[in-house]
């Protein structure tokens, strides 16, 4: 048996406000693996993890590595003590190169000069050790996001990481980067390398990972093999086992659809456009449809346009050429509120900026359409007892825990901040009807139970007639709530798949590649009709 190389031991974390986040956790890494964390969100993981790579103190429990008890005060002394952490957002400068990106704050030096043919040096040598296709001279800006991943692991590497903590690494990535990045993680372990792996996805964690330490409600669950260990006596644990052990009850890992009885024409964009202020065109000569009763897709690499799309169909961006009709009345020339309130519900990809008030209570949150309604408002001064009532009734449908309405959003986890989104936007009780639904990255970040939730209100809403426009980087996500699915590629529909039960992950990534690409006659079906 390979040692354990690291005990956290009775972590436990209350903040000031008296939430408990970690209660006496213990997480052990052994030689040689890549062990998964897992655990819906506000289940802990992140914050012991914050721990571990000292941004976070804990309120009590001990740490030792390589048998050594210590103390981790900040991410600077993780570093040096071997403990790195490739964050799910990227934290690297696009305007410098991928050698420049390496060495910041920790420069080789010629004299007093920073040593740049010694920085290139290092990114081929490392790069060669692990498999990696990195050009030193590249400017981040041009590089895809698989490699942008590549080079925050190769920064961790170069500062001598030896503990690799990776937070949802393949979260933005396409099946060939996912399987390319897979291919390099085992080549990292095989060198020496522990990596912590936290992941929503339990197919994936089956796959790459040894073992598993699940949590709940800040508490470990327990830690398993996950594909047994003969000299323990233990067995394989499935995917139903840690989908229970995350929520606490059988989740449903596969959403069940009735096929899609799609009508009339909701929404309809005709030759868009929108070039910013350097002259880049983000979005180019874009039509598609969406009909009442169906959900169309949209999958691609993030930054092939379909952040400009949103934006444009929201208002938020202007039209520079083209139409967008929603019921057959055009976008043009109308405010933002008037789109959101009358014309379209919508759920943005970034819920702290776009989605919520996190200085705000939950009610405050759900009730914005409401506040001319003379049911909860009379001469401008609202019914806040009556709008309590609601927002409570509301955040019961939705399954929001919390504590009460008048609890601040930013207490709340993920996935319950995300139900505070959906539920203003799609519950009859806090707005009227809309006949659009635009869903962007509706699950990223959330749990089993949110995302399920989630899923099945769209395909509740799609089956009462809702034209449902869903956006998103995860494929399955995409395959299976989608009724057709467009793929965009530099700001264009590189492909269109009219019916998906046949569709698989491998073959949309070609398309959200560029390697393969559909004719103008073969894309013209998501149009549903010519314009006359």
């Amino acid at each position: 048996m390979n040692q354990d190389i690291l005990r956290m031991e009775g972590i436990t974390k209350i903040y000031g406000n008296g939430i408990l986040a970690n209660d006496g956790v213990n997480f052990t890494l052994r030689e040689g693996e890549i062990h998964a964390l897992m655990g819906e969100n506000g289940a802990g993981k992140s914050t012991l993890m914050n721990i571990l790579f000292g941004m976070e103190q804990p309120t009590a429990g001990t740490i030792y590595l390589n048998g050594q008890k210590v103390r981790i005060h900040n991410s600077s002394e993780a570093l040096k003590m071997g403990i790195g952490m490739v964050h799910q957002h990227f934290m690297l400068v696009s305007s410098l190169t991928v050698a420049e990106n390496l060495i910041l704050g920790n420069a080789p030096r010629k004299g007093i000069l920073t040593d740049s043919k010694k920085a290139k040096s290092i990114v081929r040598e490392l790069s060669e050790k692990y498999h990696f296709s990195l050009n030193p001279d590249t400017r981040v800006k041009d590089l895809s996001v698989g490699m942008k991943q590549q080079l925050e692991i190769l920064k961790a590497l170069y500062r001598g990481a030896k503990i690799l903590i990776l937070d949802e690494p393949t979260a933005v990535l396409t099946p060939q980067e996912t399987e390319k990045l897979f291919e390099q993680l085992k080549i990292l372990r095989d060198n020496g390398h522990v990596l912590i792996f936290i992941s929503h996805k339990i197919r994936e964690v089956i796959e790459i990972c040894d073992r598993v330490t699940i949590m709940r409600s800040g508490k470990s669950m327990g830690v398993y093999d996950i594909h047994g260990n003969p000299e323990e006596g233990t067995s394989d644990i499935t995917e139903e086992d840690i989908s229970r052990l995350m929520v606490g009850r059988d989740a449903v890992l596969e959403i069940k659809k009735t096929p899609a009885q799609p009508k009339e024409v909701v929404l309809r964009v005709d030759k868009a456009f929108n070039v910013d202020s350097e002259k880049k065109v983000h979005v180019r000569n874009v039509s598609f449809s969406v009909r009442s009763g169906e959900i169309l897709g949209v999958a691609g690499v993030e930054g092939n346009g379909q952040a400009e799309l949103i934006a444009m169909l929201t208002g938020m961006q202007p039209l520079d050429a083209g139409d967008v009709r929603i019921s057959d009345v055009s976008i043009r020339g109308k405010k933002i509120r008037d789109i959101r309130e009358n014309m379209l519900a919508y759920i943005p990809q970034d819920r702290l900026t776009y989605g919520v008030v996190a200085s705000g209570d939950i009610m405050e949150n759900l009730v914005p359409f409401l506040v001319s309604d003379s049911r909860y408002s009379d001469r401008g001064f609202l019914k806040n007892r009556k709008l309590r009532t609601l927002a409570k009734e509301v955040s019961k449908d939705y399954r929001v825990k919390c504590d009460d309405s008048d609890q601040l959003v930013s207490m709340l986890s993920g996935g319950n901040m995300q139900k505070v989104v959906v539920a203003r936007e799609l519950s009859e009780k806090t707005r009227k009807h809309v006949p659009l639904i635009v869903a962007d990255q509706p699950s990223r970040g959330i749990d089993i139970g949110a995302t399920t939730f989630i899923h099945q209100k769209l395909l509740e809403l799609r089956d009462q007639g809702a034209a449902v426009l869903l956006i998103s980087a995860d494929l399955n996500e995409i395959l299976e709530l989608s009724d057709s699915v467009i793929v965009m590629y530099d700001g264009q529909i590189a492909g269109y798949f009219e019916d998906t039960r046949q569709l698989t992950e491998s073959e949309l990534g070609q398309y959200m590649l560029g390697v393969k690409k559909q004719t103008p006659e073969e894309i013209k079906g998501v149009c549903h009709g010519e314009y006359e």
